[in-house]
């Protein structure tokens, strides 16, 4: 099985051995659960929001450089959504409603909205992201 480094802060190493044998371990139960969570909830994401909604998270995103755990709650996330909506107009760019677009992210939780934090924030940080249109990454 290939192996994957990954540089963890103290305080998760320890969370780590605590609920696990070893790091090792811990890791190869948690990063394959970690990616079919995060697929589900694309797949409720995808299936709630339509394109140009999808296309506003995204968007959202853009000029985030970095993920920290603050990120992903849905008060977090819905309060991003409102400024990049209410105050930079990033729906209009793709066409999409923010009553309708505020109204379904409202019912995400937090496992959800992290899901669409960590998505919209991929497409702009990944090195394949230049090779990719938005609305090929959006379907």
């Amino acid at each position: 099985m290939p192996q994957v480094a990954a540089r963890i802060t103290t305080e998760y190493e320890k969370r780590m051995k605590a609920l696990f044998r070893t790091k090792s371990s811990g890791a190869e139960f948690l990063l394959p659960w970690t990616l079919d969570a995060l697929d589900r909830c694309l797949r409720d994401i995808k299936g709630e929001l339509g394109m140009a909604e999808l296309k506003t998270v995204v968007e959202a995103y853009r000029k985030i450089g970095k993920l920290t755990p603050e990120h992903c709650r849905s008060d977090y996330f819905q309060l991003r959504m409102r400024e990049a909506c209410k105050e930079e107009r990033l729906h209009t760019k793709h066409g999409a409603s923010w009553p309708s677009l505020s109204r379904k992210i409202e019912g995400f939780d937090d496992l959800h909205s992290t899901a669409a934090v960590v998505w919209g924030m991929a497409f702009w940080q990944s090195p394949s992201s230049k090779e990719m249109t938005l609305d090929d990454y959006v379907k």
